[in-house]
């Protein structure tokens, strides 16, 4: 699942795998479409070794723009249905990183504070980013698509 986290000044850019709940995030200077295909360069870097990459996503112009380019770095789109950030996992990180870190609290500065949603996304276990990002509920509703999903070998 791959989502932006957007405020005035930096942007920061992040998916979540939903097999393995690895966390890729990147801070950019802004949430337009040079900063999106930096994102899926650096998501493409991290996961080198695999074929396609399917990222799911909602319809944000910053998403949508870079589609020639994830079809050179072979990572597909996966669009989410308009107004839906409760189906998108890495939304549901947004939130709780949103209360738990910049909710009423002044940080020294929109960089600082970047730098911090950052460090917390990527601090979390597998399992606090799971049960944070809603994967781990019964509920969740790609669980039969993780359970039957074929691991490659």
């Amino acid at each position: 699942m791959f989502n932006t986290l957007a405020s005035r000044g930096p942007s920061t850019y992040g998916a979540i795998d939903l097999q393995s709940a690895r966390r890729v995030v990147l801070i950019c200077s802004h949430a337009g479409q040079a900063d999106a295909q930096a994102f899926l360069r650096a998501l493409r870097r991290r996961y080198r070794g695999a074929g396609w990459l399917w990222l799911l996503t909602d319809r944000a112009s910053a998403h949508t723009a870079p589609q020639t380019q994830a079809t050179r770095l072979r990572i597909r789109f996966v669009w989410l249905p308009r107004q839906t950030p409760e189906l998108s996992a890495m939304d549901q990180l947004w939130r709780d990183l949103k209360r738990l870190i910049a909710a009423n609290r002044q940080a020294a500065s929109i960089d600082a504070l970047a730098a911090n949603a950052a460090a917390w996304v990527l601090t979390l276990t597998p399992q606090q980013a799971r049960r944070k990002a809603g994967m781990a509920s019964k509920h969740f509703w790609l669980r039969k698509l993780l359970q039957n999903f074929w691991r490659p070998t």
